[in-house]
């Protein structure tokens, strides 16, 4: 049941970045074209964000077609983590591509060059209802895949990139104050990092095993060692392989007189339940091991 659910949630998530993908593909074709020709940063930098909006869904798409390939000798945990990767990759980029607008931005202030307002402010326009349409189709999956968010939150920056550039096109035509253009770039980046700098953590203590996003390791210690016939729990790791993919292991000690497969199964079900952890491993102790390793000498 579960298994077929995640396939569920691949499949739709799959099409979803597919559809934002040939979106904003296209749009960035047009998007460097104007920006050029224009001689806006701020358009250029709305382009540059596009590109890694079009690199990090093509990559994001990836990450699913492999992550859905089965376990195999190798890799016994398949290629589910990968995603991850793809994720922390897709910060990366947008963290590379703010750098560079800041760097464009600071010799534009010193030397502002002749900008179109017009075609950049149509062209921005077209970038936003872009940005609106591929918004809607990854809305769905972005709370379930970290791969997923990664793509909506740089589909998202651009979106209010769009509006920065069409605001900055505006005042632009208006005054002719030319400096707006890479003052609005410069914005763009800076709010972008750290919302860049959130999803870039949560793929890290994905990829250093941390316990998840909502997960209260003390509070699951307490509900297990609370399980009916156990004594202790020790040994407790909650890890996981990819955004929505818990894994727990623990040794439980074993009451005397108490049922282990009794015991284990109860805990479980806790776990399952309350926690909504279901890959666990539980090894069940009638004395606990650490203090037989004590007994040996080893610490």
């Amino acid at each position: 049941m579960g298994a077929g659910h995640d396939h569920g949630h691949a499949t739709s998530n799959a099409s979803a970045l597919s559809k934002a993908l040939a979106l904003t593909g296209t749009f960035l074709v047009v998007e460097v074209v104007a920006g050029v020709l224009t001689g806006s940063l701020a358009l250029i930098s709305d382009a540059a964000h596009m590109l890694t909006d079009t690199a990090g869904l093509a990559i994001a798409l990836a990450a699913i077609k492999i992550g859905q390939r089965p376990a195999d000798n190798r890799r016994t945990f398949g290629y589910r983590r990968f995603e991850i990767l793809a994720a922390a990759f897709n910060a990366i980029l947008l963290f590379a591509v703010a750098a560079y607008i800041l760097y464009e931005a600071y010799h534009r202030f010193l030397s502002p060059p002749i900008i179109q307002a017009v075609p950049m402010l149509v062209v921005a326009f077209i970038g936003l209802l872009v940005n609106f349409a591929a918004m809607r189709l990854l809305a769905d999956g972005k709370d379930s895949s970290l791969n997923v968010k990664g793509a909506y939150l740089e589909v998202w920056a651009d979106m209010l990139g769009s509006l920065g550039v069409m605001a900055a096109a505006a005042i632009i035509w208006l005054t002719d104050w030319k400096w707006v253009d890479p003052m609005v770039a410069v914005a763009i980046g800076l709010w972008v990092l750290p919302r860049t700098w959130q999803l870039f953590s949560e793929t890290l203590n994905v990829l250093l095993e941390g316990v998840p996003e909502g997960i209260d390791l003390d509070a699951v210690a307490t509900r297990l060692k609370a399980t009916s016939g156990a004594s202790d729990v020790h040994d407790l790791h909650i890890w996981a392989l990819s955004s929505n993919a818990p894994s727990l292991s623990a040794h439980m000690v074993i009451s005397d007189g108490a049922n282990a497969e009794t015991t284990r199964s109860a805990a479980a079900k806790t776990l399952s339940d309350e926690f909504k952890i279901t890959h666990v491993t539980i090894q069940t102790e009638l004395v606990d091991c650490r203090l037989e390793r004590d007994d040996h000498g080893l610490h």
